[in-house]
């Protein structure tokens, strides 16, 4: 592996091969006709998007996913390299070109998109805007186009190379870096030149799943060595000649800024004031200086009111009677009829991003046109927000913040429009604490649940009436200046995954006043965590142990079925009775599977104390080992980290901020995950951890003390 950080005014960010003649191959689905999206350097051969092998035999992959600490970066290249039949240890990687061959397809088969008319999500996904890296869909996403794009890069390889032998291409293969045929073997790039004058087959066929060597591996992460030795560059690292700094501060959702002293922003050094209705930034040499100055400005902000008493304001609208049916089997209300439906309710507070990267941009004006370094997950969305004409170009970094924040780039078209008044680079930066003022906060959600059990069986009835607004849809919707009503799609994953006969789903939209947004795992882990918290509930109501009483409703679902009795078996597995601090929680979400086991009790101080966790995961078909552990891992930390943070508060539409309150390694428990094979198609991981975590840890403590905590975050002493 060789990775090259080239010069912040190059297109590519993160790169690894060599120079000389090469080869571009193409997304097989796309059409042949197309222009080419992934543009060749001096002496290159181009006719496709993916894959560039050089003359020296390095293989260097271009990804459209962000990355974001999940290992996008690594997986898909490793799929690129399996199927290409490359050696590892000479693939690079760099972020894809803006183009519309790279749009996310799941964007609009799993509805994200729907907020907007049928003319206007057409266009975003033709437009190619719909590239977004959200609700862990990179690989699920990515996975056969990549697959596609090394098998007909493989059949050109050996068509080079057969030509040359004068032997039946069917006879030749490709391995480590090279085609072979009986004992004779010819490197990648030695033919590179003669494949790229070739014209593509029709079709090439795949490789039989876990036929290749790499996928499958815990091959190390292409991205490690650069962010091990500093050098993997983010887009606060950005430095420019002659740049100057600004620091900003954004006016509250809906409101606008009142008023600030100029005098006293320049005598702390501020070169320039600019203000707008929306935002104020103070300019100058250094970002000290610059943050310096917005402090003595004393800004002063007008925004909504209206924040105090969310839950109540979820309450009374689930008990206004006006909620809407989204989803339904069966027919709940002739179940129920005549009978008292055993209820609860749950309540999951906004939930904050928790991250470390603060909102920032470097922009620099190029004549009429302006070039712009910001960590986004949406880039073509990001561009778009920097105006039209002249188009500005944009560089896609990598983002520090895993939660999702960086769906939306908000200091970027600031960073624009100082860089175009001023005339000279500028990199603005909104301070850590201003950074979590401008939070996108995961809606709240007030999950009343009722049920009418049947003894040990499934219950006969299922209801969920759900009190909430749509973050991820109202994300979109910013980025796209479309609607964002609440879909059915958002709410699927509240149908519990057992086998009942008569289900409903209703909700109602939250008005909110502060800006939600996309948050890693929403809404399936607060849906999750009503759900799982109530099947224990129920399970314990009716004296049923709560692990045979999922199995019996698991009929339907043996992946998750099976995870549940490995995390349970690995675990210990005590029946959850009197004196237990066990509990037990399972999901299906993403395409993939997750069942945990978590041991957990309240201290005599009240906090909550968690031992360990283990988890059972089956996400289909995994092309990193380490990665997958990786991620379940990290994800099992992160809301560990969200569970357990102090409820945010809001003020005129902005999060108050806080400290963060992170998991510590000292009270870091001790985690296990078990990875089971399957050959299913890959499923998504980010987010399926975030799922599972606080209902596993209610029902621990609910087994222990009898002390049911039915609010997130948890605060043991009010449950």
């Amino acid at each position: 592996m060789t990775l090259k950080l080239p010069a912040v005014d190059r297109r590519t960010l993160l790169i690894g091969g060599g120079a000389g003649v090469g080869l571009v191959v193409a997304y097989l689905a796309w059409p042949r006709s197309a222009p080419r999206a992934l543009a060749a350097g001096e002496g290159e051969g181009a006719f496709g998007h993916y894959i560039r092998i050089g003359r020296d035999g390095r293989v260097t992959v271009a990804v459209p996913q962000a990355e974001v600490g999940q290992g996008i970066w690594t997986a898909l290249p490793q799929i690129v390299a399996d199927e290409l039949g490359a050696a590892w240890e000479t693939v690079g990687v760099e972020p894809a070109p803006l183009a519309p061959v790279y749009a996310n397809a799941l964007a609009g088969d799993e509805g994200w998109l729907d907020g907007f008319g049928t003319l206007r999500r057409w266009e975003i996904q033709q437009e190619g805007a719909a590239r977004i890296t959200a609700r862990s869909s990179s690989v699920r996403a990515f996975e056969l186009p990549l697959r596609q794009a090394g098998a007909l890069a493989r059949a050109m390889l050996i068509r080079a190379a057969a030509r040359r032998w004068a032997v039946s291409p069917g006879e030749c293969d490709t391995v480590a870096g090279a085609v072979t045929w009986r004992n004779r073997r010819v490197e990648f790039g030695e033919v590179a030149e003669e494949a790229a004058e070739l014209t593509p087959p029709d079709d090439a066929p795949l490789r039989p799943p876990g036929r290749g060597a790499l996928v499958g591996q815990s091959l190390p992460r292409l991205d490690l060595p650069a962010k091990s030795d500093g050098s993997f560059r983010f887009a606060g690292d950005v430095r420019l000649p002659d740049m100057l700094y600004a620091a900003a501060r954004l006016a509250p959702p809906g409101g606008r800024i009142l008023g600030f002293s100029r005098d006293s922003a320049a005598r702390a050094g501020a070169k320039q004031i600019v203000v707008t209705d929306g935002w104020l930034a103070a300019v100058a040499e250094t970002s000290w200086a610059a943050e310096r100055s917005l402090k003595a400005a004393a800004v002063q902000y007008q925004g909504e009111s209206g924040d105090a008493d969310l839950r109540q304001r979820c309450q009374d609208l689930l008990d206004s009677g006006e909620l809407e049916r989204r989803i339904g089997r069966g027919d709940y209300d002739e179940a129920v009829e005549g009978s008292r439906a055993l209820t609860a309710t749950y309540w999951i507070a906004p939930a904050l991003h928790g991250g470390l990267e603060p909102l920032t941009a470097t922009a620099r004006p190029r004549g009429d046109r302006v070039e712009v370094w910001a960590g986004t997950q949406a880039p073509e969305f990001a561009r778009r927000s920097l105006g039209t004409s002249p188009a500005p170009i944009l560089y896609a970094m990598p983002a520090g913040d895993s939660g999702g924040r960086a769906l939306e780039a908000e200091a970027a078209p600031i960073a624009a429009a100082l860089a175009s008044r001023i005339g000279r680079p500028v990199q603005v930066t909104l301070s850590a604490t201003a950074s979590r003022n401008q939070d996108r906060p995961a809606p709240p959600f007030l999950i009343r649940l009722k049920a009418l059990p049947a003894g040990s069986s499934a219950p006969l009835a299922w209801k969920a009436e759900i009190a909430t607004a749509d973050g991820f849809g109202a994300a979109i919707a910013r980025l796209g200046r479309g609607a964002a009503p609440l879909g059915t799609g958002n709410l699927a994953a509240a149908l519990p995954p057992y086998a009942m006969g008569n289900v409903a789903l209703e909700s109602v939209n939250v008005p909110l006043t502060f800006a939600a947004g996309y948050v890693r795992g929403y809404p399936e882990s607060a849906l999750t965590f009503a759900i799982e918290s109530f099947v224990d509930e129920l399970a314990r109501t009716m004296g049923s142990e709560p692990l045979a009483y999922r199995m019996g409703m698991l009929s339907g679902s043996p992946r998750l079925a099976r995870c549940l009795t490995t995390a349970a078996a690995l675990g210990g597995w005590d029946a959850g009775g009197p004196g237990s601090t066990l509990g037990l929680a399972c999901a299906s979400a993403y395409g993939s599977h997750i069942a945990l086991l978590a041991e957990a009790s309240v201290g005599t101080d009240q906090r909550l104390a968690v031992h360990r966790l283990v988890a059972a995961v089956d996400c289909g078909r995994m092309t990193n080992v380490g990665l997958v552990r990786q991620q379940v891992e990290s994800g099992l930390l992160w809301a560990l980290g969200q569970a357990t943070a102090a409820t945010p508060e809001f003020a005129g539409g902005m999060a108050i901020s806080r400290p963060l309150g992170l998991p510590t390694i000292r009270g870091t428990p001790d985690i296990r995950v078990e990875l089971i094979a399957s050959g299913a198609d890959p499923g998504g991981l980010s987010g399926l951890p975030a799922a599972v975590l606080a209902p596993a840890l209610a029902n621990a403590v609910a087994a222990g003390s009898g002390l049911r905590m039915r609010s997130l975050p948890f605060d043991p002493a009010s449950a």
